[in-house]
C-alpha cells in the first residue's frame, strides 16, 4: 500500500494513517508486504538466510558478484579496491561480506608495495559522500517535527540572505525535493577564498530554472539546508548531528573529520587541488573547504552504524530507546513528494523507487541514496529490509568508473531472496534476473471449437523499459500475436471488472490510469488474477519478458496457470508442469 497524499499546516504534519497500520502476516513472503514500521523494540541481531525464510543462494550470488568487481580485467583495472556490505531482513542481519583493501595505491596510476596494503575491516570508516544528505535532511525534519520550521515556508524566512537573486519563493520541500531550480554544482572550492565567501556565494546564487518545474539534483539545496540548521539550532552541523541523531543511536563511528585515520577507506589521489591521496579527509572539494562539515558532504561512517541507522527509521524512528524522529516524522521523509516528475521519486532528502540501483528491492516504500565514493544505502520498509554496500570506488582514481553494476547486484541478491509463494499450493514458475535478454515459458495447446478461457496468477515487478508480452502463435511459433488480457486485483475494488489490453502488461492495467503499451508496474508486490479467451484451434501459448541493457526490478512470476473449457482442462501447470518449454524461467517453488 502506498503512502496517503499529506497536508501540511504551519510546521505542524497532518499525515495519513496508511502507513501506521499493521502488519502483514509473514515477513518472509514477497507477495505479503508491510504497511507499518517494525515494532519499536526490534534489535538487530545475528541471523542467517534460513532464520528469516530467506532463499539464502541469490545472497551467496550477490556477494560472488560484488566480489569479483575486485578482479581487474586483463589490460583494466578493478572497479574498486575492496568492500564491506551487510544485508538485514526483519531485524536479522542475514549476510556481511568484508574483502578487498582500505589502501592499496600510491597515487593515481601506481600501487603500494602489497606489503603496505590495508585490508578492509568490518569496521573500516567510509565516507559517505552524498549519503551524508540524509543526516542533514533528518536534522531539517527534527526542527519541522519540533514546530521550529515548515516545511512549506520560504527558506528566506529563516536565511533572510538567501531571497537574493530571485530565490524569495523556493521552500524548505523545493531543497528537500532537488526542485529548488538550483544549478547541481559549483566550484566553490577554487573560486571564493574562505568558508564565508564560498556559503555567500550559495545564498547569492541565483536559480538556472523556475522554482519547482524541474527535479535536478544539487549539492546547493543541502549546503543551504546545513546552513539552516545551524542557524537555528546555534551549533555547527557536526555538533547537531552528534547530539540529536549519532549519540542517541550508539553511532560512535560516524561523523564528519574522523578522528581514527588509520581506520578509514582512502579514496582519490588528488593533483589538483594539491591533497595527495586523500585519506581521513572528506573527499569532496567543497566540504573540504568548508572545513569538512558541509550539509552535502563530510559524514564517515561504518556498515554497522548505517545498520543501525536503519533499523531506527524501520522501527519508526527509534531504536534501544532512542528516539530520534516520531512515526509521522519518518513517514514524511519516504512520502514521495515528486509526483509531478516520474521516475525523480524523491522523499525530504530520501531517493525512492530507484531502481538503477534498488534493484530487486525497488518500490515507492524503498528508500535510499548513493553516494559519490562508491557507496549506497537501501532501506525497504515494505519488506523490512535494507542493503548497504560500502566501497571505495574512487580509490585511486573517479575516471575508473561507475559501480552501479555492483550496487545493483548487492540490493538484487536481498531483494530476490525474498520467496514469492502462491495463493495456496501451486507452481510458480519467476523469470531469471538478466539484462539485455529473453525469456519466454511455452506451453502447447488444442483449443476446440467452442474456445477456452485462460486464467494464471501474476507478480510483475519489473522497470519502465522491461516488458511482460503474453502470446499466441499459430504456426509453430513463426509468428505470434498478442493475447487480450483482463486483470483484476483480488479484493480492490479498483480492480472490480477486467480490463482489457493487447497483450503486454501495461502500467494502465495494473495502475487504472489511461491506456497504452507502457510497461512497469506500481511496486504492490501483490498477485493479480489474469483472464483471456483462447480461440480455437493447434497452438502455443508463451509468456515473453523482454528487459533492456540497463537495470532490473524483481521480474515477473507467474502460478495458478489453467486453461479450460466446456470439455475440460486443456493444461494445469500445477500437474503437468514438463509440459512447459522453459528459457530464462525457473519453476521456483510450491508453498
Amino acid at each position: 500500500m502506498s503512502l496517503s497524499r499529506r497536508t501540511v499546516l504551519g510546521g505542524g504534519l497532518v499525515l495519513g494513517a496508511s502507513f501506521l497500520t499493521a502488519p502483514a502476516a509473514r515477513a518472509e513472503d514477497y507477495t505479503k508486504p508491510f504497511t507499518g514500521f517494525a515494532p519499536p523494540s526490534t534489535v538487530l541481531r545475528a541471523g542467517t538466510p534460513g532464520s528469516v525464510g530467506l532463499d539464502p543462494a541469490p545472497i551467496e550470488l550477490a556477494k560472488d558478484q560484488v566480489r569479483s568487481h575486485q578482479v581487474a580485467a586483463p589490460g583494466g583495472h578493478p572497479l574498486y579496491p575492496g568492500h564491506v556490505g551487510l544485508m538485514a531482513h526483519d531485524g536479522a542481519v542475514v549476510a556481511t561480506q568484508v574483502d578487498g583493501f582500505a589502501l592499496r595505491y600510491r597515487n593515481a596510476t601506481e600501487e603500494l608495495p602489497q606489503s603496505q596494503w590495508v585490508p578492509m575491516r568490518r569496521d573500516t570508516i567510509f565516507d559517505l559522500a552524498s549519503v551524508s544528505k540524509l543526516f542533514t535532511s533528518i536534522t531539517v525534519v527534527q526542527l519541522i517535527e519540533e514546530g521550529k520550521v515548515d516545511l512549506e515556508a520560504p527558506v528566506a524566512t529563516y536565511l533572510p540572505e538567501f531571497g537574493a537573486a530571485g530565490k524569495e519563493s523556493v521552500t524548505i520541500r523545493h531543497l528537500l525535493t532537488h526542485t529548488s531550480g538550483f544549478t547541481s554544482w559549483l566550484p566553490l572550492y577554487s573560486k571564493y577564498p574562505d568558508k564565508a565567501s564560498r556559503i555567500a556565494a550559495v545564498m547569492n546564487q541565483p536559480l538556472t530554472n523556475p522554482v519547482g518545474t524541474v527535479y535536478l539534483y544539487s549539492d546547493l539545496n543541502l549546503i543551504t539546508l546545513g546552513v539552516l540548521v545551524e542557524r537555528l539550532r546555534g551549533q555547527s552541523l557536526d555538533e547537531v548531528v552528534a547530539s540529536r541523531l549519532t549519540g542517541p543511536l550508539g553511532m560512535r563511528d560516524t561523523g564528519y573529520n574522523p578522528v581514527a585515520k588509520e581506520r578509514t577507506a582512502a579514496t582519490e589521489y588528488q593533483a589538483v587541488p594539491a591533497r595527495g591521496m586523500v585519506r581521513g579527509e572528506v573527499h569532496d572539494e567543497n566540504a573540504w573547504s568548508l572545513g569538512g562539515v558541509a550539509g552535502h558532504a563530510g559524514v564517515f561512517s561504518t556498515v554497522d552504524d548505517l545498520a543501525v541507522l536503519s533499523q531506527a527509521l524501520l522501527n519508526g524512528g527509534t531504536y534501544r530507546g532512542a528516539r530520534i524522529l516520531d512515526r509521522k516524522s519518518v513517514s514524511l521523509l519516504i512520502t514521495n513528494f515528486n509526483e509531478s516528475f516520474p521516475g525523480d521519486d524523491h522523499g525530504l532528502g530520501f531517493e525512492l523507487d530507484q531502481t538503477w540501483y534498488m534493484d530487486a528491492l525497488s518500490g515507492p516504500r524503498t528508500a535510499g541514496h548513493t553516494g559519490y565514493t562508491g557507496t549506497s544505502i537501501v532501506i525497504d520498509f515494505a519488506s523490512r529490509s535494507f542493503a548497504i554496500l560500502l566501497t571505495n570506488r574512487v580509490h585511486p582514481s573517479r575516471s575508473w568508473g561507475s559501480i552501479n553494476v555492483a550496487r545493483q547486484e548487492w540490493a538484487r541478491g536481498l531483494g530476490m531472496a525474498l520467496p514469492i509463494r502462491a495463493r495456496g499450493n501451486h507452481v510458480v514458475w519467476e523469470t531469471v534476473a538478466r539484462n539485455a535478454s529473453t525469456a519466454t515459458l511455452t506451453v502447447p495447446l488444442v483449443v476446440p471449437a467452442s474456445g477456452a478461457r485462460l486464467g494464471f496468477d501474476l507478480v510483475a515487478q519489473t522497470e519502465d523499459t522491461d516488458v511482460l508480452h503474453v502470446e499466441t502463435s499459430r504456426d509453430g511459433g513463426t509468428t505470434w500475436e498478442a493475447l487480450p488480457l483482463r486483470i483484476r486485483q483480488p479484493g480492490d475494488a479498483r480492480h472490480g471488472e477486467d480490463r482489457e489490453q493487447d497483450g503486454s502488461l501495461a502500467k494502465a492495467e495494473l495502475d487504472d490510469g489511461t491506456t497504452g503499451p507502457i510497461s512497469g508496474t506500481d511496486g504492490e508486490r501483490r498477485w493479480r488474477q489474469v483472464r483471456a479467451d483462447l480461440t480455437a484451434g493447434d497452438q502455443l501459448l508463451r509468456w515473453r519478458y523482454v528487459t533492456d541493457a540497463n537495470t532490473l526490478g524483481r521480474g515477473v512470476a507467474v502460478s495458478r496457470v489453467r486453461a479450460f473449457s466446456g470439455r475440460g482442462i486443456l493444461v494445469d501447470g500445477d500437474r503437468t508442469p514438463d509440459e512447459f518449454g522453459t528459457s530464462g524461467w525457473t519453476l521456483a517453488r510450491r508453498s
